[in-house]
């Protein structure tokens, strides 16, 4: 039977799990797709950003994932009565959703693998690649009449177009060399920023270049087109960002531990506190999704609409609300995390449990009844032998 169980859920699950992640990516991907179009940036740089975003959302799509599955396989058995026929024969509800419990206790320690381990490097490398990305060199932020910088050179032109390597009425500032000061005039220029990394080559059409030296009357010479590397030196290197750890977010579970109890000169001790204690209660609550999703799914006689679903989705959108609400509360004002992380999720856990008690018929019946039958007592084509042997 838990092999039935699990073979039925994988399917959905795996469905709902790609649904989740592409909804909850869609909107990051079409900022992301608008960044790297106005830097010129390449693919590569795109999916970087995208694989650090993948632990963050399949974090908040696991859970979810996890409830629509086994709601709809329940509800589907419910619907063909097969969860009468197993009730009819001595197994109990509690007993069918054992091992959907049992996945869930895996996914909750996979969960807190990817919460306490894996998130905030993700978190760090995301914020790191989305900053060079932004600033990659100031060729992509070309706009029309502002002013660039690079060393000692000043760039400025009337019209920008293709994001910032195309250019009209173009006038330069060059100051390289201490002895000659440089003014170039174009009617138009052409910025190329090789994706290697190398220097930007600076293409000039139809312009003047005016020479001021310091014991030397300016000159004056004219062009048709000429080609000027821009070094990217010194602008920005692996060493320009921030290292990992400067906020709580970024930190695993064991150097969330170590700085409440060593403390650290950068993070609030409170604020370590609240991300401590949300990481484990959403750890801790993964488990009873499934009780939920058992207990809603069950379909009354005659009844056409079951409103489980979204009852179930209000009911873990309201919880997660709720824990951000109380590490918000431990962060800014101090308060117990058992007062208003932990109530919260034993509340939770209790619900889960109660309605699943009472869809079984309550308390009472479940003192009634008898030990559940073993798996064995089940056919090959999953139906129980007692049921089989009533029919015939």
């Amino acid at each position: 039977m838990d092999r039935y169980l699990l073979r039925q859920v994988v399917p959905p699950f795996s469905i709902a799990l790609g649904v989740v992640m592409a909804a909850l990516l869609l909107e990051r991907l079409l900022v992301l797709f608008n960044l790297l179009a106005a830097n010129g940036s390449s693919m590569k740089t795109f999916f970087a950003l995208l694989s650090d975003l993948i632990p963050h959302y399949l974090g908040l799509a696991l859970p979810a994932a996890m409830c629509v599955s086994v709601f709809s396989v329940i509800r589907r058995m419910s619907a063909n009565h097969e969860i009468d026929a197993l009730m009819a024969s001595g197994v109990s509800i509690f007993r069918i959703c054992q091992p959907f419990v049992l996945t869930g206790a895996i996914f909750g320690f996979l969960a807190f693998s990817l919460y306490g381990f894996i998130q905030p490097y993700a978190r760090y490398d995301y914020r790191s690649a989305f900053y060079f990305a932004s600033h990659a060199g100031w060729t992509p932020h070309l706009q029309s009449k502002m002013f660039a910088l690079s060393d000692d050179i000043v760039l400025t032109a009337e019209n920008v177009d293709h994001a910032g390597s195309r250019m009209w009425n173009v006038f330069i500032r060059d100051g390289t060399d201490k002895a000659h000061v440089r003014f170039i005039s174009a009617q138009k220029g052409y910025l190329f920023n090789p994706a290697d990394g190398s220097n930007i080559r600076l293409d000039l059409v139809d312009g003047t270049v005016i020479t001021d030296s310091q014991d030397k009357p300016p000159t004056i010479t004219s062009f048709s087109r000429t080609t000027r590397m821009i070094s990217t030196k010194g602008k920005l290197d692996t060493e320009a960002y921030r290292k990992r750890g400067e906020t709580e977010r970024e930190l695993t579970v064991p150097e969330l531990y170590y700085g409440i109890r060593y403390g650290n000169p950068t993070i609030s001790h409170s604020y370590m506190i609240a991300e401590l204690n949300f990481r484990l209660a959403r750890t801790a609550a993964i488990p009873f999704i499934p009780i939920l999703a058992c207990a809603l799914a069950g379909v009354r006689k005659r009844q056409k609409n079951n409103p489980g679903l979204a009852i179930a989705a209000i009911t873990l959108v309201g919880f997660d609300h709720t824990l951000q609400m109380g590490m918000s509360f431990v962060a800014n004002m101090h308060m117990s995390p058992l007062l208003v992380i932990w109530l919260p999720t034993l509340v939770f856990s209790l619900i889960c449990v109660g309605v699943l008690i009472r869809q079984a018929g309550g308390l009472r019946i479940l003192l009634e009844q008898g030990p559940a039958l073993p798996p064995r007592q089940l056919s090959a084509d999953g139906l129980p032998r007692r049921m089989m042997e009533h029919q015939a």
